[in-house]
């Protein structure tokens, strides 16, 4: 490491403003900080070293994904890391260029969205689709607001929304079988012997509910990362105890799918199903604790964010069971992030007044 060191130092001054590779500069210090702390610090007092900053944040996510990841892999093959690595890649690409133009540092949010995006696709999806989708989430999601910190919604989640709009049938209506045995489908790449076409939600439409046993291990149908619910719990588990994910989104949006799936189930069983199967299904569990939990576009105030993981659950709800879609995840979290700011607003307006009328 000290040998890296070393040419990090001897190397800086080419990529300084006005160096040989100046406007590569923001390529260079994202290099540098991945392996190291930023060299530089705060032009004055107070000089605050945060514990969690953001490249820590990042990294914690990501080891909180690897169960999903690698559940993925097992399940439907070799194929699933070709789907990572042009996610990386082509949005990587973007972030580079558009850093580039602005003149600024490479952020380390799209090391989450690089993976996460692939985790919300079908195992069969076509590779130019995936760069398509990353492309589009990065570009309209993330980039036009200015990038990293400045987006209103989640890229992973409008790349996804974009392809299921643009290509309905390619998201939707083909599927694979999870790969069984000790090595599952790591020996594969691609199993087109094992396609079919139907999810444990799709056929709940049709009143067939998939064994509970199989929803919580990840051996049925669905996308690369959402199928293995005790990987993604897990993977939340571990958000929730680093303090990374807020404890009340997550409550919020749970409680209250809970609840107005509970009540749907009681008014009418043989249509709706029970809430403890309605957790394990689709992707719920991966949408709450990874994407309705992202700090960027819910809420600041804990106010906000019990109201925003309520709206997410409750609209999952009714859009799964009384809509012609299978899944609500996906817009649910997109609405809540357009209500976000609205509902910080909220809050510390109903705090200054409270304390207005104290005085």
């Amino acid at each position: 490491m000290k040998i890296l060191r070393k040419l990090f130092d001897v190397t800086r001054r080419h990529f300084d403003d006005g160096g040989t590779f100046g406007a590569f500069k923001p390529l260079y210090e994202a290099m540098e900080n991945f392996f190291y702390g930023p060299a530089t610090r705060t032009a004055m007092a107070p000089h605050v070293r945060d514990p969690l900053d953001l490249k820590r944040y990042m990294t914690m996510v990501i080891i909180g994904l690897l169960p999903a990841t690698l559940a993925g892999i097992y399940f439907y093959g070799l194929r699933t890391l070709a789907v990572i690595v042009v996610s990386y890649a082509v949005g990587g690409a973007i972030e580079v260029l558009f850093a580039v133009i602005r003149k600024e540092e490479i952020n380390e949010g799209f090391l989450v969205t690089g993976l996460l995006f692939p985790l919300v696709l079908p195992p069969t999806i076509p590779l130019w689709m995936v760069a398509v989708g990353v492309a589009f989430g990065v570009l309209v999601g993330k980039e036009i607001f200015g990038g990293t910190g400045r987006n209103l919604f989640n890229p992973a989640l409008v790349g996804r929304c974009f392809l299921a709009l643009a290509y309905p049938r390619a998201m939707s209506a083909v599927w694979l079988k999870p790969g069984e045995g000790l090595t599952g489908s790591l020996l594969k790449w691609y199993d087109t012997a094992a396609v079919t076409g139907a999810t444990p939600l799709g056929q709940a439409k049709q009143g067939e509910w998939a064994d509970f046993g199989s929803l919580l291990w990840g051996t049925t149908t669905g996308c690369i990362g959402e199928t293995c619910a005790i990987g993604i719990i897990l993977g939340g588990i571990f958000l929730l105890v680093t303090k990374v994910a807020n404890w009340r989104t997550v409550a919020a949006s749970l409680g209250s799918f809970i609840i107005l799936t509970g009540a749907l189930n009681t008014a009418d069983p043989d249509r709706f199903g029970p809430a403890y199967w309605h957790i394990f299904a689709g992707g719920l569990l991966l949408g709450v604790f990874f994407m309705a939990t992202d700090p960027v576009s819910s809420p600041n105030t804990n106010g906000g964010k019990w109201f925003y993981g309520i709206i997410i659950g409750c609209v999952t709800v009714l859009i799964r069971n009384l809509t012609g879609y299978v899944e609500g995840m996906m817009f649910a979290i997109l609405l809540g992030n357009i209500v976000a700011p609205m509902l910080d607003e909220l809050v510390v307006y109903a705090r200054l007044r409270r304390l207005k009328n104290e005085r």
